[in-house]
């Protein structure tokens, strides 16, 4: 199962796509999975309750539960993968959030030289007020003029120059909220601009994120995408549940980033030395407060 013609004109056009419904069968399944491994975990950030006034995030996320780590198998998500990227695309990993007010309009990987893509669960109702995830359509083509204008004045989280460049607050800026239901499922290109306003205080979201397969010659920068898990104090590229339940099928998906990991116990006993307490997800949300 993967997306009809006409659901990937609309992806590639403009960036994103939801369907509506998709999981609510499974969605009080996937409530309870999502909770479970929060419990497990201390119930907020680095094994703390969660204190409401900042973003938890623990990743890898789905790969501690088997039920979630089984996500990655089903014919939508999976299908959609091998569509929109190749049959042989890389999983990169997974976050659980608690989210805390707004988050501000960024890519998460404007100018990648593989595609990347990303599959958001809210499990709480959410509408263009509340929180919900707000894009500008056709942001993704980062070859082109428009989409490049609005990643000069929106290149990251913590340098969003809107309000001084375009004169408006960040929750002005035209964009579509992509209002949505628990069991709804969102797939975004993460090279769109993307943003959030007017959220609360446990706002509960966990990703599931797909990237083309790297190239022999590119080994040196798939290592260091791997290294990214260091900041969330992880030594290996996935989850221990999500390795041992893996599938021939699965292991497809994971093989080239279990192959280009062997860096990471370093890396951690690097990240550790040097901050405070694991990453919650980088940008704005890893300013000190």
């Amino acid at each position: 199962m993967g997306p009809t013609k006409k659901q990937l004109a609309f992806f590639e056009t403009f960036g994103f796509i939801k369907f509506a419904g998709a999981f609510k069968k499974e969605a009080p399944d996937i409530i309870s999975s999502f909770e479970k491994v929060w419990a497990d975990n201390g119930g907020g950030h680095a094994g703390e309750r969660h204190d409401f006034k900042r973003r938890s995030a623990i990743a890898p996320f789905i790969d501690q539960d088997e039920y979630l780590s089984a996500l990655i198998d089903h014919p939508l998500i999976e299908g959609m993968a091998n569509v929109l990227l190749e049959p042989n695309c890389n999983y990169t990993g997974s976050d659980g959030n608690f989210y805390v007010g707004d988050t501000n309009w960024h890519s998460d990987n404007f100018r990648g030289e593989y595609r990347a893509i990303k599959m958001a669960f809210y499990l709480d109702p959410v509408t263009k007020d509340t929180g919900c995830l707000r894009v500008v359509p056709g942001s993704h083509l980062h070859t082109d003029g428009y989409a490049q204008a609005i990643h000069e004045v929106t290149p990251f989280s913590v340098t969003n120059h809107n309000e001084e460049v375009w004169g408006v607050h960040g929750r002005d800026v035209p964009g579509y909220p992509i209002e949505s239901e628990p069991g709804d499922l969102l797939v975004f290109d993460q090279a769109i601009k993307h943003s959030s306003w007017g959220g609360g205080d446990r706002r509960r979201m966990f990703t599931i994120n797909w990237s083309e397969r790297y190239k022999e010659k590119d080994q040196e920068a798939l290592r260091e995408s791997v290294a990214g898990m260091a900041a969330f104090w992880h030594d290996r590229a996935y989850g221990n549940v999500m390795i041992d339940t893996a599938s021939s099928a699965r292991m497809v998906h994971l093989e080239q980033r279990l192959a280009n990991d062997d860096h990471l116990p370093q890396l951690l006993a690097e990240a550790k030395a040097a901050m405070s307490e694991p990453s919650r997800g980088g940008g704005q949300f890893d300013k000190k407060m």
